[in-house]
């Protein structure tokens, strides 16, 4: 509690920090659901922020309207577009630390139902989620709402531990779904998990619970009945999902997003000028969509184009192997795995990734991080990569110093003292991704004092797009070696 009470007096103390594009976009949504009829939710479109998070965050952004209409009735106003008065800022910083207590309450319970000889370790974890620079970048400076949401996660699966709470787990994750639908990218998990633990006999796939399949299947309908059935009924269905399905944007959100598209975009790059040496043959339309790293149709000039549908055939194919083994060896911390491997899967290889969505792979991974030693290896190079690839979305000068000691800081306080708490793993130990870590992190300080200071110092405005590509290359090789080495811990259990 006290770490809790330190973290928010630093939180407070950033309110006049740089905040993004997504503090006017939250600050719509106030305006939106208090100020329009709910049938109207989904169609406004005074601006460009529109409404596209499932009903259950509407209904959150709705009860937060209305002290924020008693404090400035300003904020509320839909055309009232850019609106930013300190008491807007205040209140919105405010929601993002109050909702965070969720947070706090869940990693309490994660903490405290741990086994006895693993509560050190727990709390350790705890007390790393609590105080990540992910949060800190994201939520209190860049400005989202991941602390309230994650927590909810996190309870979540904390709650699956135990089979007289499976069902309560399962209710709180459909419910996340109708919060924020990124986690649909989780629920293959959930669904063996469950399927296999609760819906059948843990020890015989064979004999159905037939009365834990009712209860189970009785609550989501409930659940995605509440949330979905009134736009049903209004016929807005299909608005809803032209709303949270976005498929007509591009395979990139942009060139700091680490995943494996970050690295075939730069191996096209690369291929534009061995090109006329290799014979190759080059779109020229396709170079600027190359060079940009902005949101839109992401064309390659020498590669062939990637679709929506490939993407998401790499994803289950990847999400796959981590469900069989699921299935197989249906254990809490399998369950862990899988949710954090499909998290991955997701990040890697999915269609318009967000860089903010590395979050759904820190985050369980940390609950598994300190299971042994080389699942400690493996996490180490996501740490590094993760919040790296974050830096890009502070760009300001004055933020600068904050992110980078603040997680210089996190890591090597955390570092060492999962270092000392990791037990030894049962079979001997690969030192590959120790080595790998070691270099990878000594690489990413020079790297990043390029990329945010001494680029700009040379070049202005210039090639903006090199320090973007450097970054995601760079973080996505982290996050590429990370994924390796927990299918390596993980399918080797």
């Amino acid at each position: 509690m006290q770490t809790a009470v330190v973290a928010t007096a630093l939180k407070i103390l950033l309110f006049p920090a740089y905040k993004s594009t997504d503090f006017e976009v939250h600050r719509n949504w106030l305006a939106v659901t208090h100020s329009r009829p709910v049938t109207e939710w989904y169609y406004e479109k005074t601006s460009e922020w529109t409404l596209d998070y499932p009903p259950a965050f509407a209904i959150f952004e709705w009860i937060m309207s209305w002290p924020a209409s008693v404090l400035d009735g300003a904020m509320v106003d839909v055309s009232n577009l850019n609106y930013a008065s300190w008491a807007t800022v205040a209140f919105q910083r405010s929601t993002v630390i109050i909702t965070e207590l969720l947070l706090v309450y869940a990693l309490h319970v994660y903490a405290s139902t741990a086994v006895p000889s693993a509560k050190k370790q727990a709390h350790a974890v705890a007390l790393s989620i609590l105080l990540s620079p992910g949060f800190l970048i994201i939520d209190h400076i860049h400005f989202q709402y991941n602390g309230f949401l994650y927590g909810w996660l996190i309870l979540s699966i904390t709650l699956a531990r135990e089979q007289s709470t499976m069902l309560v787990s399962g209710i709180l994750f459909a419910i996340l779904l109708c919060f924020k639908h990124i986690y649909l990218y989780l629920a293959p998990a959930y669904f063996v998990y469950l399927l296999r633990v609760y819906c059948f006999d843990p020890k015989n796939v064979f004999q159905p619970q037939f009365l834990n399949i009712v209860k189970l299947g009785v609550s989501m309908a409930v659940v995605f009945g509440a949330a979905l059935g009134p736009f049903a009924y209004w016929g807005q269905l299909e608005q809803l999902k032209s709303r949270l399905f976005p498929f007509s944007r591009g395979l990139c959100h942009a060139y700091w997003a680490p995943n494996v598209w970050a690295l075939y975009s730069f191996a096209d790059r690369v291929l534009i000028f061995l090109a006329p040496y290799l014979k190759l043959d080059i779109n020229q339309e396709a170079v600027k969509s190359v060079t940009r790293g902005l949101v839109g149709d992401t064309s390659f000039a020498v590669l062939p184009n990637i679709t929506p549908q490939q993407c998401f055939g790499l994803t289950l194919a990847f999400q796959l192997v981590a469900l069989a083994k699921l299935w197989s060896k249906p254990t809490w911390h399998a369950f862990v795995g899988a949710v954090t491997l499909c998290g991955f899967a997701s990040f890697l290889v999915g269609w318009h990734v967000h860089e903010k969505a590395i979050l759904l792979v820190i985050i369980p991974f940390s609950l598994i991080a300190l299971q042994d030693r080389s699942y400690l290896s493996s996490f180490r190079p996501l740490a590094v990569a993760g919040h790296v690839s974050l830096f890009p979305l502070l760009f300001t000068v004055p933020e600068f110093p904050i992110k980078i000691v603040y997680t210089l800081f996190w890591l090597m306080t955390f570092s060492y003292t999962f270092s000392r708490l990791a037990p030894p793993p049962p079979t001997p130990r690969r030192f590959l991704l120790d080595r790998f870590t070691l270099l990878y992190t000594a690489i990413s300080i020079p790297l990043v004092v390029y990329c945010s200071l001494v680029h700009g110092m040379v070049f202005g405005d210039k090639y903006e797009f090199i320090p973007l590509m450097a970054i995601s290359t760079y973080s996505a090789l982290g996050v590429l070696a990370s994924w390796a080495g927990l299918n390596l811990c993980y399918l080797s259990a």
